[in-house]
């Protein structure tokens, strides 16, 4: 009943119609249930949102599809007295597929200069996942929306949720990087970890390198070692990446590689394009997949109109398969 009436007061009413600037002020206070540590005054929540409207087609020789999704972000954040900062997001997705369903939410610590700790329930990358490609495209990757007939075509460790993160301080242009997650069935004993580091000399504007490395057990008591390395480099408008993966095995047909290749020009503030390549090596395969991708992006205001138009040579890995051409363009809406 207190938190009740702590509520109520928040919320006034002015001549019968609900006052927007007060109702902004709700703090985390609302989360004292769960993040008990914040005083009344520790924090604000914040709203934001958007919604996109797509039409894409994944293979040519099929008809051209519609659908939309939207999204509702609550934020809120608060320092401590130690000076800490603790921020807790929660996502409500409005995906047709799901709708109205929790999606992505997570409690993220910063310790105020020995980096940042992140416990995301849903929607947080561990480190692989989150660099399976890091290479320039102005809207998604040479790999993505196409029909294909093949396994997974990217090397990206183990995603999924209750992911444990931690992300450091840039030390000289170094940062540090390691995930954990629990509970995985295709991790060894059931736990996945992986850890990476990037660099971006001070020396020299816009160069970053990085690598990471994790271990996965899709076949119990059959290790398979995972990494992953990148270079990019940005030059005025132009940037340009390129990035090698591999999965080792004790076999050689359950031994993976990939090799991927982007480059994007920002023409103006909001308007830029891209050009992506990916081969991928299926060790069970003779031939490589292949996959390139032309995007581009043009962004006024709160509205994105962006989209791609991406082909695979050699699906499955034959090369006598017939080449799969699909493609997306994607309106949306930010607020």
């Amino acid at each position: 009943m207190l938190k009740a009436k702590c509520l109520l007061l928040i919320i006034t009413i002015n001549k019968g119609v609900i006052n927007m600037n007060n109702f902004k002020k709700i703090g985390l206070s609302a989360l004292a249930g769960s993040l008990a540590a914040f005083s009344a005054n520790a924090g604000e929540m914040t709203v934001s949102g958007g919604a996109n409207i797509y039409m894409t087609a994944t293979n040519e020789l099929n008809k051209t599809t519609y659908s939309m999704d939207d999204h509702v972000t609550f934020s809120g954040s608060g320092e401590l007295d130690n000076g800490m900062t603790v921020t807790y997001s929660l996502q409500l997705d409005g995906d047709e597929a799901d709708d109205g369903v929790v999606d992505n939410h997570s409690i993220k610590i910063d310790t105020n200069g020995s980096g940042t700790i992140t416990y995301g329930g849903h929607g947080t990358d561990t480190v692989m996942a989150g660099w399976d490609d890091k290479t320039p495209n102005a809207y998604e990757e040479a790999t993505d929306g196409l029909t294909t007939s093949g396994s997974n075509q990217i090397i990206n460790g183990i995603g999924g949720n209750d992911v444990v993160r931690y992300d450091s301080e840039s030390y000289g242009g170094a940062t540090f990087h390691a995930s954990m997650m629990m509970n995985s069935a295709a991790a060894q004993n059931g736990t996945y970890m992986d850890m990476g580091v990037s660099y971006s000399p001070e020396m020299v504007d816009g160069l970053t390198v990085a690598y990471a490395f994790g271990e996965t057990e899709a076949t119990a008591g059959t290790v398979i070692d995972d990494q992953t390395y990148y270079v990019i480099y940005s030059y005025g408008p132009v940037t340009i990446g390129y990035q090698e993966s591999e999965s080792d095995a004790p076999t050689a047909t359950n031994s993976d590689e990939t090799e991927t290749l982007g480059i994007s020009y920002q023409i103006t503030d909001d308007f830029s394009v891209s050009y992506n390549t990916h081969d991928f090596n299926d060790g069970a395969q003779t031939v490589d997949e292949e996959f390139t991708g032309i995007s581009a992006s043009y962004t006024m205001g709160g509205i994105t109109i962006a989209g791609h138009v991406n082909e695979l040579e050699n699906s499955g890995g034959s090369a006598t398969a017939a080449d799969v051409e699909g493609y997306e363009l994607n309106v949306g809406f930010a607020f």
